[in-house]
Formats: C-alpha cells, structure tokens, sequence
C-alpha cells in the first residue's frame, strides 16, 4: 500500500548530513563504500569501524553495494575466476561484520548475451554455471551470515533473464535488484520493457530497488522529477510486492536526496 517509506545509499562520510531524516524513521540505508578495490586491499575491517561509528544507534536496515569493477560474476577463465570469488567473498564478510542484510552485486547480461544466446556463443545455462562457479564461495558463506546478495540489472534488456539465473542457481542467499535509471536507459535506447515491467518480473524475488531518474540517454542518478521516469506506475508495482524490497535513493550528489524524497512524497509515493 502507498506510500512506501524509503531511504538513501549513501557514503560513510555523507551520512551525518541526512541523519535526523534516516534514524528517526529507521529508514533502509545502503553503504557503498565497499565497492572500491582499495577497501580490500588495506583491509575492510577500518571502513566497516567507521560506518559503525557513524552508525550508532541507527535501527534501520542496512545494506552494501558490493565490488563489481572489473568483477565481472560469469567470469570463464578458471585463474581468474579464483580472484574475483576472494573479493565477493571479502565483500560478504564485511557485509556481516556491519551487520548488513544485502550485498549488491551486478548481472551479467547485457544486449549480447540476450541476441546472441540462441546462436551459439553460450546461453543461459553456460552463464548459470560460470556465475555458480564464480559466486559459490561468497553464496556460501552469505547463507551462514544471512546476508542476501541482490542482482542489480545494469546493461539487461530482459529482465526475465536474470531471475531465471537467479531461479536456476537455487541459493537462499541470492535474490533480485533493479535500478530504476538502469531499467528505464535500457527502455530507451534498446527496446527493454519500461521499468515497472522490470519490477513486475522480479515479483516477491525482488529485494533491493536503487531509485534514480534519468533522461534516457545516459545514467544520470539524478533525483526523482529531474528525468522521464513515471513513477506513480513504478511505485504501484512496488506496492505489490509482498518481498518488502529494501528503497534507497541513489544519487550522484546525496544534497540531492531531499528533493529527491520530497517529489516522491509529494506524488504520495513515498513516506
């Protein structure tokens, strides 16, 4: 039922600036420092004690987005595949040590994989099993942590290819996430259904939603209202799902996230 209560992906250091807003309401909040390399390279344990730090007291539910540069999940080379599971995993223990529910991780589809599954360079199955070989480690390892890693669309044009991967591989510990501006460019500008069908797809598998505008022509997390997205049909979809998927606002500048609610509040879609 609408209005739905969101909150914001926001960095360690942003967050102080939205508190009074995030911890009153207990709102879902998603930290995404933990995507880049160097967290891992020097260790995560010093930016999980910073976030906690900041983080006293905050009753709301917490997510990280995960590493993904260069990361890519279906990797098909074996040496490499052993490095790019380490780092998922060092994101899962980090996600557990914050005490976060979610960790995003992105697709692996793009227009490639949709046009080209049915002639012979490898389909669905093949990327099932190179993601399951891949994310094994850390999707063991977030089914005894209780942390679900959501598969976020960034290049797809399918949406049902995703949630069959995720259906296929089986695991408690993997569920879906959309991005509202990944959705909608890929609308626009390669014929993707628009975003409240990508969201429909996902049904009760759907856990995660990254909320962002754009204009159809580049990915612009720009706040709600700036870009072409109907969101009154998107916001109607979410309220059917049973899953209560995490809502945060993710944006390219968090002085953005009040308006960015403010719109949303004022279509009386958000709380």
């Amino acid at each position: 039922m609408l209005p739905l209560k969101i909150g914001a992906s926001l960095r360690i250091d942003d967050i102080t600036a939205h508190r009074d807003w995030l911890f009153d309401s207990a709102r879902d909040l998603e930290v995404p420092d933990f995507i880049f390399h160097e967290v891992y390279k020097d260790g995560w344990q010093g930016t999980v004690d910073r976030a906690k730090a900041v983080l006293d007291g905050f009753t709301g539910r917490i997510g990280i987005h995960g590493p993904f540069i260069g990361l890519t999940i279906d990797n098909a080379d074996p040496e490499l595949r052993d490095v790019i599971s380490r780092r998922y995993v060092q994101g899962v223990e980090a996600a557990a040590a914050l005490g976060a529910r979610q960790m995003v991780v992105h697709s692996p589809f793009d227009r490639w994989t949709h046009h080209h599954k049915l002639a012979g360079y490898g389909g669905d199955a093949q990327i099932v099993e190179r993601v399951r070989a891949v994310m094994g480690p850390a999707l063991a390892l977030a089914e005894t942590h209780g942390v679900t890693l959501v598969v976020e669309n960034c290049k797809d044009v399918d949406p049902a290819d995703r949630r069959r991967m995720v259906e296929a591989i089986g695991s408690s510990a993997m569920a879906l996430s959309i991005d509202t501006g990944h959705a909608h460019l890929a609308h626009r500008i390669q014929g993707a259904p628009p975003v409240d069908g990508f969201v429909r797809d996902a049904g009760d598998r759907l856990r995660h939603v990254h909320i962002q505008d754009l204009d159809g022509h580049a990915d612009r997390h720009w706040a709600p209202g700036e870009g072409s997205i109907h969101w009154r049909e998107v916001f109607r979809a979410l309220a059917a799902c049973k899953s209560a998927p995490h809502l945060v606002l993710e944006l390219r500048r968090h002085t953005d996230v009040p308006a960015g609610f403010a719109h949303l509040a004022e279509l009386g879609l958000a709380a």
